[in-house]
C-alpha cells in the first residue's frame, strides 16, 4: 500500500514534473485505475499507474522529467524514481511502448511492466 506520505515526499523531491509525450490519459491494472480516480489505494500489494506525470506503483514513483523523444512510435523518457522508505532518486530512463490500446513500461534492465490499459471514463 502506497501510504500518502512517502507519495507526497517522493514528489517534492523529484523536482519539476515532465509530461510524456503522448500520454493522454491515465493507463493502469483494475487496481491503479481504481488509485486513480479515487486517490486511495485498494490495499493490492502491486498495483500500476502510467498518467503523463510519471508511473506510480504499490510501493514506488517515477517522475517524468522532461518531454522525452520518440523513436520508432515509442516514447524514452527520463524518470526520477523513489521507492517506498527511501529519500534519493535514482535517474532512469523508460520506454514507453504503446500496445493494444495500451503501453509497455520498460526499464534498461529488461524489466516491463503492462500492458497498462487505458482507465475508463
Amino acid at each position: 500500500m502506497i501510504r500518502p506520505a512517502a507519495l507526497l515526499l517522493g514528489l517534492a523531491l523529484a523536482g519539476p514534473a515532465g509530461a510524456a509525450a503522448g500520454i493522454d490519459g491515465s493507463y493502469g491494472d483494475r487496481d491503479g485505475c481504481l488509485y486513480a480516480t479515487t486517490g486511495d489505494s485498494s490495499g493490492a500489494d502491486f498495483f500500476f499507474l502510467l498518467d503523463r506525470e510519471g508511473v506510480t506503483t504499490a510501493v514506488s514513483r517515477c517522475a517524468f522529467t522532461g518531454e522525452g523523444r520518440t523513436e520508432g512510435g515509442a516514447t524514452m523518457i527520463a524518470a526520477d524514481c523513489h521507492e517506498e522508505g527511501t529519500t534519493e532518486a535514482e535517474r532512469h530512463e523508460l520506454t514507453l511502448t504503446p500496445e493494444g490500446g495500451g503501453y509497455i513500461v520498460s526499464f534498461a534492465d529488461g524489466t516491463r511492466w503492462g500492458p497498462l490499459m487505458r482507465c475508463g471514463p
